[in-house]
């Protein structure tokens, strides 16, 4: 029997389901060629989802429901909040965009979107390998159907097919070694598989060959490297509306089930997975920032940059534990510092593709770092928040990426270990070297001559928001003290059950 506290802790993504079906229903009798009353109607939902998310976590219980499966804590109520107000920015910014481009001929792109929402809530939810894998498919299935939404568009529909391709490929490996996992423990939940780990009654190689197939999955979902392939080519390939969609919100789902499959289920392996995401992190720091300096076309730029980014929330992860003992300091120091840096990453993210999508304009794509040619000369306003964007993703104070980046080194060297501090060395030199292609463009805005006198021109909803979403930027690194203090007590709260 199924009891109260069960529907409770699933309430948000009930109605979330629910309203995504009615609004597919009603979007058949909408006319509009932007779809407003589809819009609108989806904007609503998001707005009472998020100020669901919110109370559940100002609640600060944690409870459980459906036998264990799915989980209500603080830090995954948060990150679902998140997540919401990001996939609401992300359609303010994207309607525009795929209206001119033919993609609201139906109300694809708002049920989808809601869609592609629950699946994040529901990895983010999840407390048994198959709901976070139920979770998974849910969000990657819709993120393939939003990629090829633009039908008539061959390049979105390569993307589409090299996404499927791949992420069919990264889910097997994920499935793979949770059932390794499953079949060396004897439990496809994961409180119960922390237990039977932390027993040490369970032959080791067993454990650490599904933790390997493990990691590669979530490697994907994060894009860290040698997981990256796709990446760039769905950046780039899909239409930018829908690569803001992929680029945003479900980094946190994925950093969720980092955090509940490695920290919650497999914590006692630590020594094991600390390694591997040492080498991601390398990879990803290394990779991402020397190919992004290559680049000519600005989301593939971005892409790369993704990856760089990625390298840094994995270096947050690592110093948790320390030689296989758990410190609660070093615990609440590496993980907030982690999930921090994701939040604000997602933030300057939705400004930085804001920009991009406002200055495409019907038959023309500004994809190409030259598009921005002169852009202070025509719209001071836009060129001031994607060099806010800009500075804040090389980490220059006083903006948010700075504080960011300065919380993971501190939480490495922190920990005493001789390979962490040289891991923040090399995170910092990475930096700099990232720091050239972020400056390049904010040369190209000031400097260049413009290519065209076009005025940039957007609804005041988007103009409201982008300004909101550069100003908290700027807030957030002159006092990150409020979120980082969320985080940390989000993150423990979390941990403690």
């Amino acid at each position: 029997m199924i009891d109260n506290i069960s529907w409770l802790a699933i309430y948000p993504e009930i109605v979330l389901l629910v309203m995504a079906c009615v609004i597919a229903l009603v979007d058949l009798s909408v006319t509009s060629a932007r779809r407003t009353g589809t819009y609108v109607l989806t904007m609503l939902t998001l707005a009472v989802v998020a100020a669901l998310q919110a109370m559940y976590a100002t609640g600060g219980g944690t409870f459980y429901g459906f036998g264990n499966m799915v989980v209500s804590d603080a830090m995954g109520n948060w990150l679902k909040c998140f997540a919401t107000i990001a996939m609401m920015v992300t359609l303010v910014y994207g309607r525009p965009y795929a209206a001119d481009r033919g993609m609201l001929r139906g109300g694809e792109m708002f049920t989808l979107s809601m869609f592609l929402l629950l699946g994040i809530f529901v990895m983010i939810s999840g407390n048994n390998f198959l709901v976070i894998y139920l979770g998974l498919e849910l969000l990657t299935l819709s993120s393939y159907a939003l990629v090829a939404l633009r039908r008539d568009h061959a390049v979105s529909t390569e993307a589409a097919m090299k996404y499927f391709v791949l992420g069919a490929m990264a889910s097997g490996f994920l499935l793979y070694g949770l059932s390794m996992i499953y079949g060396a423990t004897g439990s496809l939940d994961i409180g119960q598989v922390f237990k039977a780990v932390n027993s040490g009654q369970i032959r080791h190689q067993v454990l650490v060959f599904g933790l390997v197939f493990v990691v590669a999955g979530l490697g994907f979902k994060l894009g860290a490297v040698p997981f990256h392939m796709w990446v760039p080519d769905v950046y780039q390939g899909a239409p930018t509306a829908v690569t803001l969609v992929i680029g945003g919100a479900p980094k946190l789902a994925a950093f969720a089930i980092t955090i509940r499959l490695l920290v919650d289920g497999l914590l006692p392996l630590a020594i094991d997975w600390q390694q591997m995401l040492a080498v991601l992190a390398i990879g990803s720091l290394l990779v991402g920032n020397l190919a992004a300096i290559m680049q000519t076309n600005l989301k593939r730029m971005l892409a790369y940059s993704t990856i760089s980014q990625m390298g840094f929330v994995l270096l947050g992860l690592l110093s948790g534990v320390i030689n296989g003992n758990v410190d609660a300091t070093a615990v609440e120091n590496a993980y907030s510092s982690a999930m921090f840096y994701v939040v604000t990453y997602v933030l300057t993210t939705l400004a930085a593709f804001g920009v991009i999508l406002l200055l495409a304009r019907e038959g023309f794509e500004s994809e190409e770092v030259a598009d921005l040619s002169g852009l202070n000369q025509r719209s001071p306003f836009y060129a001031g928040v994607m060099a806010i964007c800009l500075f804040s993703f090389a980490g220059l104070p006083p903006l948010v990426g700075f504080y960011a980046k300065l919380a993971v080194l501190q939480a490495l060297v922190a920990s005493g270990q001789t390979l962490y501090i040289a891991l923040a060395v090399f995170a910092v030199i990475m930096s700099l070297i990232g720091a050239f292609y972020y400056l390049r463009v904010v040369k190209v805005m000031y400097f260049d001559a413009p290519l065209t006198a076009t005025r940039v021109s957007a609804p005041m909803d988007v103009r409201v928001v982008l300004a909101l979403n550069g100003a908290l930027i700027v807030a957030l690194g002159l006092l990150p003290g409020g979120l980082m203090a969320l985080c940390a007590d989000a993150v423990v709260r979390a941990l403690a059950t």
